[in-house]
Order: structure tokens, then sequence, then C-alpha cells
């Protein structure tokens, strides 16, 4: 397969120039001006950001994106699907507030915003899979698949169990409606390791299938009956004392994530745009971020999600650490920030299973902007 075109531009601005000016430079230099959208719907899929959470992208290059679209003729809506741990985008109601919180509105970005999987998350449509090897259908918010033309807006950054997250989880994750996000977690139960567990039941707190509980040593145990798989707790606890049992479990997450991002945008346009600023060490979906891994390095936009993804890896992981984040407190010794940051994960299974099932290539060439 050939190398798929990559733009870039970075985050220096000269005076009178914006990166909201840089951005939508970047995105019609990239092709979004040749997509028919006359009087189409077009989903911008994104992540609002949990409440507490300040690295999430700022709602103004959401509407330098729709803005965009509006000018090509299309209709623009933003667009994610509700989680499936508990917090504050658990539902259509405290997904729409925590949006508006974080400063999404109509007022700031331009156009409505609509919660792809419906008021509790149900609202969903089987999507077959061309070539999925896990997964022979996908369940995508209805919304999102009501679209006529798709583009991720994605915020580029480190993942407690999919390793990173960048547009292939955006699209595949963040699209799939509750009962999909289950599917794709179905692999992969965390275990407490009992000697470093304090007690402090902040993971029972993070638990929205209630599986974790305090045994009789005052320690927590997770009932894998109950445990849906998705790794929040691993995030949550301050002392590592729940880790991923199941080598697969990243590995195959990341298969089914990627067969879910390609359900979602086979047979129709789409365009896919990275920012890769505040690269936080774990999702946006926590109440909390801490400090970046390297300094921010700029925006990326393609037509290809795989590569689109492995472009920002490749900056990332070219650029310097920052001291006094979470990299200076670990031994780098697999050369990757990412892998250094969650050595449990696979964040590369993501990519190769991607390519395997035709969703794009990781070659790319970078045209710089």
């Amino acid at each position: 397969m050939n190398a798929s075109p990559v733009y870039f531009t970075d985050m220096r601005c000269k005076v009178g120039v914006s990166l909201l000016q840089k951005l939508d430079s970047l995105i019609r230099r990239a092709g979004l001006e040749s997509m028919d959208m006359g009087q189409k719907y077009v989903a911008i899929k994104l992540h609002f950001g949990e409440p507490g959470n300040l690295s999430f992208l700022r709602p103004n290059f959401a509407k330098t994106v729709a803005d965009a679209v509006r000018t090509l003729g299309g209709y623009p809506f933003l667009t994610d699907c509700n989680t499936l741990y508990v917090g504050r985008r658990k539902d259509a109601l405290e997904h729409m507030s925590a949006a508006q919180e974080n400063g999404y509105t109509v007022l700031s970005t331009g156009c409505q915003i609509i919660i792809g999987d419906g008021l509790k998350g149900t609202d969903d449509v089987e999507v077959p899979v061309r070539g999925g090897i896990y997964l022979k259908s996908a369940l995508i918010g209805r919304a999102v698949m009501d679209a006529d033309v798709f583009i991720s807006l994605t915020h580029f950054k480190g993942h407690e169990l999919a390793g990173f997250g960048g547009a292939i989880k955006n699209i595949g994750m963040g699209s799939g409606s509750r009962a999909g996000k289950m599917a794709m977690h179905a692999n992969g139960k965390p275990v407490v390791d009992q000697t470093l567990c304090r007690g402090c039941r902040t993971c029972t707190k993070f638990c929205a299938q209630s599986a974790i509980s305090m045994g009789e040593n005052h320690k927590a145990v997770i009932d894998h009956e109950k445990c849906a798989g998705c790794g929040r707790c691993i995030g949550t606890c301050n002392y590592n004392a729940i880790v991923n049992n199941f080598d697969a479990g990243s590995y195959d997450l990341n298969c089914r994530m990627a067969e879910y991002a390609k359900a979602v945008v086979d047979g129709r346009p789409h365009f896919h745009i990275s920012i890769v600023n505040q690269v936080s060490p774990f999702c946006d979906c926590h109440g909390e971020n801490d400090v970046p891994l390297v300094p921010d390095l700029g925006m990326f936009a393609s037509f290809d999600p795989v590569a689109l993804d492995q472009a920002c890896i490749d900056a990332v992981n070219a650029a310097p650490v920052i001291e006094s984040s979470i990299l200076s407190q670990r031994e780098r010794t697999h050369h990757d920030h990412f892998t250094d940051v969650h050595p449990t994960t696979d964040w590369r299974s993501q990519i190769e299973h991607a390519e395997k099932i035709g969703l794009g290539t990781a070659k790319y060439e970078l045209i710089t902007v």
C-alpha cells in the first residue's frame, strides 16, 4: 500500500496569525474542500472531556472545523457517545451538561451537540465489520451512523489500557454505544495486587459495574463475573495496585477498537484531525489530568486515520520528555514514551490490526503546512 499523506503544522504563531487560522489552513490544504458536503449532515466526533479534566480540546478547535464545514455547504454537529464507566457522561443529560460546563455550547461552537447513542446509551445501530476478525458487527450510536459525512477531531494522548488514544480510539471506542463499549472491553479483567493496595476505596467509586468490593483484609477485590474489563480502575488507583491480569487484554481491546473504527467510516466520506497538545498520560475520561509527557507539538490532518495515528506517535516519541511528568519517574527502557508510561499495554496492536483489516496504512508522507 502506498504511503498516505499526513499534513502537519506546528504550534508556532506569528503576530497576527492564530492557531485557529493555522488549523483552518491545515484542514483545507489536507483536502477538506474536496469533500462533497452540500446539504449533508456532517458528524464531528470528539471528546467533550470529563469535568475536572483540563487537557481536553478547547471548543475553539471544534468551531473552526464546524465553520469550515458550513462554508462548504454542510450541516455540522458535534457528537460523542455515552460512557461505560461512572462519571458525568454516562447518559445524554449529564453528558450534555458536562459538555456545556467545559464550554461546548451552540454559541461557542456554532453548531448543535447530539449525543450519538441517545438518552441512556441504548440508541444504536448494528453495523457490519467488513473484514472483521474479532467481530462481525459493531453497535454504533445511531446519530453517528445517520450522518452523511464523518469527521474525527481528536486530542492525541496516552491511555492506560490502549497505550495511546488517537484517531482510531476516538472513532472506534468513542462511537460505540454502551453495549458496543462492553463488546470491545469483553477481554482483559484487571486484578488487585494485595501487597500494594492501601484500602482507600477510590476504585470502588469509579466502577460502573459495582464489581469492586473490600475484602476481609480491607483490600480491594474485583468480581470478574461483574467486571466489564474497561480498565477505568487501573487509571484511578494512585498506588499502581490494579493491573491487567491478561496479556491479551490490551491487544484484544485495540483490535476490536480498530474493527469498530472501520465499521464507522466504511462506505462514506471521512476525514481526520488530531491535535497534539497537552499530551496527558491518561484518557480525557478522567476527572483530572496529569502534567503533559512532552511539549505541545502541533496539529495533523489526513484522510487516513491509521497514518495519522502513526505520524502522531512518531512525533511524540521524537519529542523531549517534560521532566516534571510521570515519565521522569519511570525507567525509560523501552525507547517509547507510551510503553514507558504504561508498560502492560500493547499500542502497536492497534496500528497493526487496523492495517490488516484495511482501515488504512501506517506508511505516511508528512507534509508541513
